[in-house]
């Protein structure tokens, strides 16, 4: 059970201004300064009830944690740096995330901070920043490549984290991703069945693994089942919508113009279908258009989008998840996972097609 504050201690507690502390709780609860810390920090000599009472306490009062005081005590900051491409891509890939962070974060210690860096930068930078200067407890990294230098410095340092894609380093270390592979194949299997014989992909920036994956799904769906590919004149996911544009309309007003195109982002798919009508062709009748995506904009944008939804505020959730037990010492392969597109479609468009995510651990 919990120490009751010597007597006294009540009237100088109620005497101070500021921010919540520790000796606020303790005036308001009762308990000593140090039974509120350890119940705080779920210490096992510490009943349940005075936990809960505790809690209940704090989060009623707005309290929050001194790092500077916590990194005295524990050597630890109790953040969680996601490290974040200032130009990720639109339709709200970076709020979902950062979203599901949160709620992971939600009722731990830990306090999420985000790290930008931009395309001009060394993406090495802010992360050696953050070890450096021992800014952070663990790092969340975006936009892995095969061969990622960042994920070498940190594995070498000892320093924990969880990547939002994979990599093919021969180091094995927590990360979740969408099976673009998986998506890319669907979709050219749902265009094939609608009678296209000529596909374009828009795909990612070829250093990054998701591109050679989504790549990978292209290429075995025109085997499989026998369709032609008209090359997208190298533009991808991360050049501007009105690049993107300009060349579907060139490809639309070519001799052999493509009847169908998979995109790997939302983005590239609304300058795709503006390309396509911007010629006087229709999205989902004279043209076939799948488009990976993150929100539910595209359906509303063009209901003849075929959509399959990647989940990244699971990602997120899954990512902080990852980046904790990790701190803790949970083994890498235990914290990867891999989410994909259901077989099945759903939603509520009139003719467009609509794919929910659906998430495994990657070792099932």
């Amino acid at each position: 059970m919990a120490n009751k504050q010597p007597e006294g201690a009540m009237e100088r507690t109620a005497a101070e201004t500021g921010p919540p502390t520790l000796k606020t709780i303790a005036y308001m609860t009762g308990y000593s300064v140090t039974a509120v810390s350890r119940a705080l920090r779920d210490a096992p000599d510490i009943g349940a009830e005075a936990k809960e009472r505790v809690r209940l306490v704090a989060k009623q009062i707005g309290y929050r944690p001194n790092r500077a005081g916590v990194r005295l005590r524990t050597g630890k900051t109790n953040v969680i740096s996601l490290v974040l491409n200032t130009e990720e891509e639109i339709m709200s890939l970076t709020s979902e995330m950062v979203f599901g962070i949160s709620e992971a974060l939600r009722d731990t210690p830990y306090h999420l901070v985000i790290t930008p860096y931009s395309h001009e930068n060394d993406p090495m930078d802010p992360v050696r920043y953050v070890v450096e200067t021992g800014s952070a407890d663990g790092i969340i990294l975006s936009r892995t490549e095969l061969h990622d230098r960042r994920i070498q410095y940190l594995s070498e340092r000892g320093m924990p984290f969880a990547t939002h894609g994979r990599t093919d380093m021969g180091i094995d270390h927590p990360w979740h991703d969408f099976d673009n592979e998986r998506f890319a194949h669907a979709a050219v299997a749902s265009v094939a069945s609608k009678g296209a014989t000529r596909l374009t992909l828009i795909a990612p920036p070829a250093n990054l693994t998701y591109a050679r994956h989504m790549k990978a799904g292209f290429a075995a769906g025109l085997r499989e089942f026998g369709l032609e590919e008209i090359a997208s004149g190298n533009v991808t996911v991360d050049d501007s919508l009105d690049t993107i544009q300009a060349q579907v309309y060139e490809l639309m007003c070519s001799p052999r113009r493509p009847d169908s195109f998979v995109c790997g982002s939302g983005s590239a798919a609304i300058a795709t279908a503006t390309g396509i009508e911007q010629a006087g062709l229709a999205v989902g009748t004279d043209i076939q258009l799948v488009s990976k995506e993150h929100t539910s904009i595209l359906k509303r944008f063009r209901p003849g989008i075929e959509i399959f939804m990647e989940d990244v505020k699971l990602a997120g959730r899954d990512l902080a998840t990852c980046v904790m037990r990790s701190i803790e010492g949970v083994p890498a392969k235990d914290l990867q996972f891999l989410s994909y597109p259901n077989a099945g479609s759903t939603g509520d468009s009139p003719s467009g097609e609509y794919h929910a995510a659906t998430r495994t651990a990657a070792s099932t």
